[in-house]
């Protein structure tokens, strides 16, 4: 596999509500361009909006995935115990964090140089595309680039309070319809996934 490499690891949650809008938080811990996180909204008339902390993030985000408005932010994350609480001018969020779902002690078993590896990712594509619809471990993102998915955990979310732009989201939902940003969603089901995510480009 030829060209530039860049890994991401943290973790990504998918959540959807009952008002229709789906959220997608990527909180990243190691990444080419330092700790960040973003977020990434789809409203149920499939308006999707990028919240990144800096122009640098929005731009690299933007040249792989697709979306319609961009909003540049500060996106903080903070965490106490099982609740994460996500705040940036348009968002408020907290979700609570669940038990470990059945794929996800699977998930466990791979030894973690393996589970994080684009090899591992191409192998378990077609279980994938069954198991989770909508869900692709590999896949070509704009300009070309490839992307790989490396899933190492996954843990159900059991409840979430959010706003968007001021506005009440409700109640906590599956992520249906799938998300649109890039060639995959997350779960159907509210989770956190643990992931390394490998961009290859040129």
């Amino acid at each position: 596999m030829s060209g530039r490499r860049d890994r991401f690891r943290g973790s990504i949650v998918g959540v959807g509500s009952t008002s229709g809008i789906r959220v997608v938080l990527g909180r990243w811990h190691t990444t080419p361009l330092g700790p960040f996180a973003d977020v990434m909204v789809e409203t149920g008339a499939g308006h999707r909006i990028l919240l990144a902390p800096s122009q640098v993030v929005a731009d690299y985000v933007t040249a792989t995935y697709s979306f319609d408005e961009v909003r540049i932010e500060p996106v903080v994350v903070t965490e106490q115990g099982d609740r994460w609480s996500v705040t940036s001018d348009s968002l408020s969020l907290d979700v609570t964090v669940g038990p470990r779902m059945p794929l996800g002690w699977l998930l466990r078993a791979v030894p973690p140089r393996l589970g994080a590896s684009p090899t591992w990712a191409r192998v378990v594509a077609p279980v994938a595309r069954v198991v989770m619809p909508g869900v692709r471990t590999v896949g070509t993102a704009l300009e070309g680039r490839r992307e790989f998915y490396g899933a190492t955990d996954l843990r159900r979310v059991t409840a979430m309070r959010a706003t968007l732009d001021g506005r009440d989201l409700g109640a906590l939902a599956d992520i249906d319809p799938p998300c649109r940003f890039g060639f995959s969603s997350t779960p159907r089901t509210p989770s956190v996934t643990t992931v390394v995510t490998t961009v290859v480009s040129g």
